[in-house]
């Protein structure tokens, strides 16, 4: 990542037994990226800001400096960023 830009503020909206959540999670970490992981189970205003942010039900949805990825979408979540 390039370390003249601040990385942008990174959520995970999750759940535990989501895989495609766990991915997201560990590949961030491998990255050394910070998130914050907010568990939609657990919380339901977290998960109807993840459905209005999304307009998606489904996890995770990845809020990355403001711009929604759906899903563990690689490419998208290298791109918005910057790696």
């Amino acid at each position: 990542m390039d370390q003249t830009q601040p990385q942008p503020r990174v959520i995970v909206f999750s759940t535990p037994t989501c895989s495609f959540c766990n991915m997201t999670k560990k590949y961030f970490r491998e990255k050394g990226i910070k998130f914050r992981d907010v568990d939609v189970s657990r919380d339901m205003a977290a998960a109807r800001d993840m459905v209005r942010r999304s307009g998606q039900q489904g996890v995770p949805v990845i809020d990355i400096g403001g711009k929604i990825v759906v899903g563990f979408d690689r490419v998208k979540i290298d791109k918005y960023l910057g790696l």
